[in-house]
């Protein structure tokens, strides 16, 4: 039986899409580097900025980019992101039952305290794990084994839920249970290919996962 369920955050909890794809086209453009498209961009999503920004600019030294895309980010943040149907609902009713919840991200602390307390979300969380909390971040094992630790979970009854191939091999090389969200930018049938336990619909087929009455919506 899951009694811990640890979260993604873009793209998975809260609609940070179009705040990510115009952060990066503003400074590609800015630095006269923009080689990439959007769909070009969004396989990339969900690995760290710093090897995003290597990859679209062709540059290994990115502090400079890694500034001007933190600065517009921030600038933009509360007007471009957007909160997904049933998220909410969802993670309230887990965390009124008992189920440990947690944040597992490749963002910094700041951003991502900032987007979860944006949609009322930073109380439910147990435990934050982010970019800057481990040595090796996803798909490496350590931000869920981290997450798990801190919480005194178990991978068997652990579930790690997200949007992209370096969430779902991020649980598989913990030893936990992963489920995909229909609802991410990559496309159902890339992220089936990475065999997660799960795909979600919406949020609230996570009850059906934990066993759970479905509810009418």
């Amino acid at each position: 039986m899951i009694d811990t369920v640890l979260f993604d955050l873009d793209g998975t909890i809260i609609d940070t899409n179009e705040l990510i794809l115009t952060t990066f086209e503003h400074v590609l453009q800015k630095h006269a580097l923009n080689k990439y498209t959007r769909e070009q961009m969004i396989p990339y999503m969900g690995l760290t900025l710093e090897y995003q920004l290597q990859t679209f600019s062709g540059k290994k030294d990115v502090a400079e980019l890694v500034v001007d895309y933190r600065k517009y980010n921030r600038e933009r943040h509360d007007e471009l992101v957007q909160e997904f149907p049933y998220v909410k609902e969802v993670i309230t009713q887990l965390h009124e039952r008992g189920i440990k919840l947690g944040v597992v991200t490749t963002k910094i602390q700041e951003t991502t305290q900032k987007a979860l307390d944006l949609f009322g979300l930073l109380s439910f969380m147990d435990i934050i794990v982010t970019v800057e909390d481990v040595e090796h971040p996803k798909p490496h094992p350590e931000p869920i084994l981290t997450a798990m630790e801190k919480l005194n979970s178990e991978p068997a009854r652990t579930l790690m839920v997200g949007d992209s191939a370096a969430d779902i091999e991020c649980a598989h090389n913990a030893g936990v249970q992963s489920a995909a969200v229909a609802w991410s930018l990559k496309g159902l049938e890339m992220l089936q290919s990475y065999n997660p336990d799960y795909i979600l619909k919406d949020m609230t087929d996570l009850y059906g996962v934990l066993g759970w009455e479905p509810v009418n919506k």
